[in-house]
């Protein structure tokens, strides 16, 4: 039986609405859809109850975990010693007031941790979650430790984190660390982002692709999303940038601690105008501040080559009472974690630019810049992406400078001059000029974004970048020559990792090779376990050494793998760390490996791509490797080099077995410009396997078509070449597959006009005992024009052939009306 709703039902639908509000707000439109579906209903059936309190009870329990939250017992105590602490009500006001807010802190003013305590006393993070993003992992952890127990809790309470391969941000969390790189995955399930009531884009002057992303992805949310709340947080670079970008959002700038910093400049001289290397740079000036017995001190170093160096160096100078510590981002958690240890000792930090702004060494007195780092360019005329040391930007240099003076007066040393410095350019570019541009581009089709050129990017790509990356998502047949994203390309872009890597576990599934794949695609995705300490070069190769394999670097991965895997059944963890240790193999990025290596695997299965129940061939694995490397070729020429893609000339890097006896040729897992154009990560192949690969990148050419009159068709030579290498020539194929109509014309006039076949066609035996008469007559009469020219034969033939009869055997076939293939 059923009713009319009543007055009754309506109101209380409206009540229940009304208390929406107060939800969580992943999972409100969910409950506001049930919620319509009620109030569309004409008639009181009898589920309406039942349907009624099962969206009354979701709204009270969301309504209740919004209380508890709001309830948790955090401390919201403020140092007033940190600069940020005074700008508390204004930044408050602020997050009243405005959607956006532009947040300019000086290096020490405490706007990593304090800005998330601000934002829970504004009422922030119960509704939804307080995301806090960081470029980088080491960071993310760090802060995450320190905001918890600032607010009294503990890291997967209040307070959590999340970065690759490991999530605390358990029920109760309020706050959220990660990585800019986690918040942009999480955007595939949650296109606005309904997890969170505010957003933190911490460090957005470093400008890296996913930070530039995320704020063009923001721009348009916050459009549809009045509830949600945006801080951008820059060092004072440029932040009327990120105010203009967010129309002309509020700018608050904080200062840094007011502790006094002396600049000193240090060309890498000696007294006697001696050009010092970087490492003995580096010990004269720790000399120099221990001369004047300072406290802790920073050193920025461009990469863990040189941090390695001047470790040495440091060691043998053997300062008294002092602890030299490295500091990069593939160092251990562990070693990481040294770094916030309380300690007795005067420390030298020797870090790469992972120091510069993500992460405050605590008790830092003084910085030693070298004022270089590694600076990732992709070249697209080189397709190659360049790894070079490079002069970092007055901005960044700055940025070094700010890491001392925050706990006492200190000194900043740069190795280079003053006049050095004001030569440097004001900014670094932002990554999204200097790489290449296909898993943008593709990952904004497939969130339905649109294309780059109209995507809000701070600073738009310029065409030229954009097209090239177009060109490499083609290669992968990820888009078609409309620019469109094919269906293969929507399963690369559900796949966690690089669009090659992505591009070759597709292709591993249809070579019967996807086990083997999964692994070396992982392996390639993460930082190479494999180490080489500077003082331990020639044990680590030894090392290294029984795993290699004389064909290819990616069956010594393979290697490697199993190795791992094998001692893991029977050691224990200790073991198998000891194991890793006396093979040069860092352990933890050993697990890291394993831990993409499942989620890939994972990802694969979702997909149904089949894993192989054998081991795979070699030439099947290669051939599935080929599929997203086919840019990084190389054919051996005659100075023992090699010649790649488009003209660009290679050399194996060292520590490989290929280097020795390099083989003809070649296919590397990436090419990088440093000192010379390396191929890395190389492998033995053969041209018909790039030729099965790269089917539709083929340049063909044919010259010399000719009658074979044995074959009873036309050939020419065929010449192959990809990207500008030539992978076969002069290889005779059928002409009349390549060109029928030419074929056509020639097969007539040699095999039916001038008789150079095998054909015994009744036709053709008519045919030519009539021409036979015809030249007897001509004779008689002397005349040469009784019988019709080889043109006029050719057209008659040509007319009452079918067009795609170009060869003996069609005709054959064709004469005997049997069907022949076009």
């Amino acid at each position: 039986m059923t009713n009319a709703l009543t007055r009754f039902d309506i109101d209380a639908l409206h009540a229940l609405r009304e208390r929406l509000t107060q939800t969580r707000l992943h999972g409100r439109v969910r409950l506001a859809r049930e919620l319509d579906r009620l109030f569309s209903r004409r008639e009181r059936g009898s589920d309406f109850d039942t349907a009624v309190a099962s969206v009354t009870a979701a709204v009270e329990t969301s309504i209740a975990k919004v209380a508890t939250l709001r309830n948790l017992p955090l401390k919201l105590n403020y140092d007033p010693a940190l600069p940020i602490t005074a700008h508390r009500d204004e930044i408050l006001i602020s997050l009243a007031k405005h959607q956006v807010i532009v947040l300019c802190g000086a290096t020490g003013s405490g706007k990593t941790t304090q800005l998330p305590k601000f934002c829970i006393e504004a009422g922030r993070g119960a509704l939804g979650l307080i995301g806090h993003t960081q470029p980088r992992r080491i960071a993310a952890r760090a802060i995450a430790a320190r905001l918890a127990s600032e607010l009294g809790t503990t890291v997967g309470g209040a307070v959590g984190y999340q970065v690759r391969f490991n999530d605390r941000s358990g029920p109760e969390c309020r706050v959220k660390l990660m990585t800019d790189g986690i918040l942009l995955k999480e955007l595939e399930s949650d296109r606005t982002l309904d997890r969170y009531d505010t957003l933190i884009i911490d460090e957005a002057h470093e400008r890296s692709l996913n930070i530039d992303l995320l704020l063009g992805v923001l721009k348009s949310i916050l459009a549809r999303r009045t509830d949600l709340r945006l801080i951008v947080t820059s060092a004072t670079i440029d932040p009327k940038k990120f105010s203009e970008f967010f129309n002309d959002a509020p700018i608050i700038e904080v200062s840094g601690r007011s502790y006094p910093v002396e600049l000193r400049y240090r060309a890498l001289v000696d007294e006697e105008d001696d050009e010092l290397t970087l490492p003995e740079g580096v010990v004269a000036a720790v000399r120099e501040l221990d001369n004047e017995a300072r406290g802790d001190v920073l050193v920025f170093l461009p990469g863990e080559k040189q941090i390695r160096e001047c470790n040495e160096l440091l060691s043998r100078a053997k300062f008294g009472n002092t602890e030299v510590l490295p500091l990069f981002s593939r160092l251990s958690t562990r070693d990481q974690e040294r770094i916030f240890e309380g300690h007795s000792q005067r420390r030298v930090v020797l870090a790469t630019n992972v120091a510069e702004t993500s992460l405050t060494v605590p008790g830092i007195r003084n910085v030693i810049d070298s004022g270089l780092a590694r600076i990732s360019r992709y070249s697209v005329r080189g397709k190659v992406q360049r790894l070079p040391i490079e002069r970092i930007s007055q901005a960044s240099a700055d940025q070094r400078k700010g890491r001392c003076g925050r706990e006492a007066a200190g000194v900043c040393v740069r190795l280079y001059s003053e006049e050095d410095f004001s030569a440097r350019e004001a900014f670094t570019p932002p990554e999204v000029l200097r790489t290449n541009l296909a898993s943008v581009i593709l990952r904004l089709a497939v969130l339905g974004l649109g294309e780059p050129e109209n995507f809000p990017f701070l600073d738009p790509p310029d065409t030229r970048s954009v097209n090239d990356g177009y060109r490499l998502l083609q290669e992968l047949k990820a888009v078609d020559d409309a620019r469109q994203v094919t269906g293969l390309g929507r399963q690369i872009a559900s796949l966690p990792v690089d669009p090659r890597l992505a591009r070759m576990l597709l292709a591993a599934a249809h070579h019967a090779c996807l086990n083997e794949m999964l692994v070396i695609a992982s392996f390639l995705e993460v930082q190479d376990p494999r180490e080489r300490p500077n003082d331990a070069q020639q044990q680590a190769d030894q090392a290294h050494a029984q795993f290699a394999d004389p064909r290819s670097d990616f069956i010594a991965v393979l290697n490697i793998w199993k190795s791992f895997h094998e001692q893991a059944e029977t050691l224990s963890g200790g073991q198998l760390r000891k194991w890793c240790r006396e093979r040069f193999l860092a352990f933890m990025r050993m697990r890291e490996w394993q831990e993409l290596h499942r989620q890939l695997r994972e990802a694969t299965e979702e997909l149904d791509l089949r894993a192989n129940q054998t081991p795979a061939e070699y030439a099947e694995l290669h051939q599935a490797i080929l599929t997203g490397f086919l840019g990084n070729i190389g054919v051996l020429d005659e100075k023992r080099e090699y010649i790649g893609a488009r003209g660009a000339r290679l050399v194996i890097a060292p520590g490989t077995p290929l280097a020795n006896k390099p083989p003809k040729w070649i296919v590397a897992g990436s090419i990088v410009e440093t000192t010379r154009v390396y191929a890395r990560m190389v492998a033995s192949i053969e041209p018909l396997w790039i030729e099965h690969a790269g089917a539709h990148l083929l340049k063909r050419s044919y010259a010399e078509p000719h009658w074979v009159e044995q074959k009873g068709f036309v050939a020419a030579f065929e010449s192959l070449a990809i990207y500008g290498l030539t992978l076969a020539a002069q290889r005779r194929v059928n002409y009349g597959s390549v060109a029928p109509k030419e074929a056509r014309e020639m097969f007539v006039r040699e095999a039916l006009i001038e008789g150079r076949s095998q054909l015994r066609a009744e036709f053709l035996q008519h045919n030519r005992q009539l021409r036979a008469k015809v030249e007897i007559i001509e004779a008689k009469i002397r005349r040469r024009d009784v019988l019709v020219d080889e043109q006029t034969q050719c057209e008659f033939y040509l007319a009452q052939l079918p067009e795609h009869i170009h060869s003996v055997a069609a005709l054959e076939k064709w004469l005997k009306g049997e069907p022949v293939a076009g």
